[in-house]
């Protein structure tokens, strides 16, 4: 979100000054490491930064952004609990500075992960061309991470919303990416074309939210991120039987898919994958040590070659 107009986009303000005027935001309400998130990322005061300015505040210090645009922030999120993330239009993850907007889910950090997984998965194969898919790309997270770990390989960002497919393709272009990622506008792989070679790779972070669930979300999440992206229906494996459906018939032989999935559905989540064809169940756990992915592959014998054909 940009600065109103006429307002100072950079302020020089003493240092003592600035940590009373940070006790003041505090007070207002909300959680004391939201604000220094907004701090960091809008003003330009990262957390090693502020330790010091605590631990001896002398001098001054540039703000990228003036104390009243990042004070008017802070009230709206206080207000109507808009996430700071769309406030200011940005978001770190991995090692990117994502844009972000309504139209898609905030990037969360345990999703960084299945970038990490998917390019385990090809077993050293990462360098020989091949061709990957993210299925519903939202913002584009996942899709830039693969595209710039993959430089050699061309890639496909579908997803069934045109505002969320404009989000990625826009962190595609600052990536510098984008010649090498192809979007698709769609349901899955009805997203696709007819022409798209197998497929060695595809990553997929469905909704997976039972529709039931959703009322009792946090403000943050149940009044701004986009319920597209969260309504996995009654169950919340809507999408991931959609995904699974029709896996066979788009991933070259040995090619792996990989797939996020909500809390408590690990067990199940693998079980369809196996009811679906595919070989190699893997359940992999996240940071926290919580179950949040399953892996697998279609049966055969891979190529290491672009179009992965049949051997």
């Amino acid at each position: 979100m940009p600065p109103e107009e006429g307002s100072q986009l950079m302020e020089l303000v003493e240092a003592e000054r600035l940590l009373r005027w940070r006790r003041q935001q505090h007070g207002l309400g909300g959680q004391p490491q939201d604000f220094d998130w907004l701090l960091d990322l809008g003003g330009g005061l990262d957390w090693q930064q502020l330790q010091r300015l605590l631990l001896d505040p002398c001098g001054a210090i540039l703000l990228q952004r003036s104390r009243a645009d990042l004070a008017a922030l802070w009230r709206r999120h206080l207000h109507d609990a808009t996430p700071l993330q769309y406030l200011l239009g940005c978001c770190p993850w991995r090692n990117l500075q994502l844009k972000v907007a309504e139209a898609a889910l905030i990037p969360r950090p345990e999703t960084e992960l299945l970038p990490d997984l998917g390019l385990a998965l090809l077993d050293g194969l990462a360098t020989t061309p091949g061709v990957w898919a993210d299925l519903g790309t939202g913002s584009g997270c996942l899709a830039v991470a693969l595209a710039l770990a993959l430089p050699s390989w061309r890639g496909w960002a579908v997803d069934c919303s045109g505002a969320a497919l404009a989000l990625a393709a826009a962190n595609l272009r600052t990536a510098g990416v984008a010649e090498r990622v192809s979007l698709g506008s769609g349901d899955w792989w009805d997203a696709l074309p007819a022409t798209c070679p197998p497929l060695a790779l595809v990553l997929a972070n469905p909704p997976y939210i039972p529709t039931q669930e959703l009322a009792r979300l946090e403000p943050l999440v149940r009044c701004h991120e986009p319920h597209l992206a969260l309504d996995g229906g009654v169950d919340g494996l809507h999408g991931v039987r959609a995904i699974l459906q029709n896996a066979l018939g788009f991933l070259a032989p040995g090619g792996a898919l990989a797939m996020e999935h909500g809390a408590g559905q690990s067990k199940v989540v693998a079980a369809l994958f196996r009811a679906a064809g595919l070989e190699a169940v893997t359940r992999h756990h996240d940071l926290e040590g919580k179950a949040r992915f399953v892996s697998g592959r279609r049966p055969g014998r891979r190529c290491p070659n672009r179009a992965m054909t049949m051997c």
